[in-house]
């Protein structure tokens, strides 16, 4: 039987969404089905709230025959001291990566002492692979065939994919185990509205991973490419048993719907919508989806079935901005003052993302756009235009931490001049009036916090 340990790295988050974590625990549950599994454990150690003596003790005591590590776009800070830790003092475990940068940019990780990294399909599929391969007839002759959606490394080369990765029925997920998940450190992140994380502060939130996969392609965003452009959708009645379950076992206190496009099938949420109004499970909850997949009808049914913040795409206001996007993202201002003035009716704040450098905008432009959406009473979450398209496997980490929708891509690495400090700007370094306005949207004062936990009763003090 083989021992996994499942864990996310030690790094400071640049951002934080308790979504995209849950896929560290599906793993695990998924695993513990296989049986060529024994133990498996995870640990997410990326949430502030362990140091690197915990991670040692964990490594050195846990004897894990396979350690997965999970890997996102700011994540990668930490990896090579993990891979260190990890060879130094469990040096029989091998070790595999997956996440949503290694399913991006899938070269980037073989500069790292890794055995395999998981490139394509879902992380359960790519993960249990490598685990149920190195378990049936010993690690050379069960990986030398190649994995779909995985590269093995072999001496001093790899083994390329047989395929892409397989991709699971939502009848086949395993739903996170709320035992596992660190909510106390969760609550801390949410709990200063002026970071503009996702989460409502003051109130526990229960992710419910409802669907994979979007058709709307937008470039800019990572969803397709690792998920495809065909949704992937639990059924109502699984995820009504996991919330009632989940809530009878903790003090949940709202619902974060974890899909790229909420509400792309309108049958579906009102089926759902339904149930929530006629119980016995009925929580707040709130969702994600995109301006054009929302209807005055459909809103006014969510704000009955107990939603307290839809977060749309509004990307950008500007004409000149909008013809990179695909046509259904492409939103007028009317458009986007009829959805506030719904969302307004039915109880529900508006939350609007907007994208800061997005190619044919201007500064005065984002300036416009988040003022009308302030106007009309919407929460902005600004951020920066991320082309993932342009990330190459031979970039540095430096380089590809910058792609985390937070740091400008592509700018050059600022290098000390000769005889100056390092980290410290010379009379010389040039001025960045583009840059430092970009900068202003997403790292300047924010006085526009939100008051939606109000809407939401507190349950049993935790």
């Amino acid at each position: 039987m083989t021992d996994v340990l499942l864990i996310w790295p030690p790094h400071v988050p640049s951002y934080f969404n308790a979504g995209h974590h849950s896929p560290l625990y599906m793993v695990a549950g998924h695993l513990r089905l296989q049986p060529s599994t024994g133990r498996v454990e995870s640990c997410e150690a990326g949430t502030l709230s362990m140091n690197w003596k915990g991670v040692g003790d964990l490594l050195y005591q846990g004897r894990y025959d396979v350690i997965a590590v999970m890997n996102d776009f700011d994540a990668v800070d930490g990896l090579e001291r993990f891979t260190e830790y990890a060879r130094g003092l469990s040096p029989h475990s091998r070790l595999i990566t997956f996440g949503r940068l290694s399913s991006l940019n899938p070269g980037f990780f073989r500069q790292f002492d890794l055995d395999a990294v998981v490139q394509s399909g879902d992380y359960e599929c790519g993960v249990a692979a490598y685990v149920n391969a190195l378990a049936q007839s010993g690690p050379e002759n069960a990986l030398l065939a190649g994995l779909p959606g995985v590269a093995v490394r072999h001496g001093d080369g790899w083994i390329e994919p047989v395929g892409h990765g397989a991709r699971l029925d939502p009848e086949q997920w395993v739903l996170p185990d709320i035992d596992e998940i660190p909510y106390q450190d969760y609550d801390r992140f949410y709990a200063k509205d002026e970071h503009k994380f996702c989460g409502i502060p003051f109130r526990r939130e229960l992710v419910v991973p409802a669907a994979r996969g979007c058709p709307v392609g937008c470039e800019f965003c990572e969803v397709p490419e690792i998920f495809g452009l065909r949704e992937r959708r639990m059924p109502v009645d699984a995820v009504i048993d996991y919330i009632r379950d989940s809530y009878d076992r903790h003090p949940f206190e709202y619902v974060a719907f974890y899909a790229p496009t909420f509400t792309l099938d309108r049958r579906w949420v009102r089926e759902l919508c339904e149930r929530f109004i006629e119980g016995p499970v009925s929580p707040r909850w709130k969702c994600a989806t995109t301006i054009h997949h929302l209807g005055e009808e459909l809103v006014a049914l969510m704000g009955r079935a107990g939603c307290v913040r839809i977060s749309v795409g509004l990307e950008t206001l500007e004409a000149e901005g909008q013809g990179g996007l695909p046509r259904s993202k492409r939103t007028e201002v009317r458009r986007f003052r009829a959805l506030a003035e719904w969302c307004d009716a039915a109880g529900i704040e508006l939350n609007a993302f907007i994208i800061v450098g997005l190619p044919g905008t201007s500064t005065e432009g984002t300036a416009r756009t988040l003022e009308l959406a302030r106007s009309v009473g919407a929460r902005v979450r600004p951020t920066m235009y991320t082309p993932f398209h342009e990330m190459t496997a031979d970039m540095t980490t430096h380089q590809v931490a910058r792609f985390n929708r937070q740091l400008i891509s592509g700018e050059p690495e600022v290098k000390p001049e000769e005889g100056q400090e390092e980290g410290r700007a010379s009379d010389t370094t040039p001025p960045r009036p583009e840059a430092d306005a970009r900068y202003a949207f997403l790292f300047g004062r924010e006085d526009h916090l939100t008051s939606v936990h109000e809407r939401i009763p507190q349950r049993t003090a935790r």
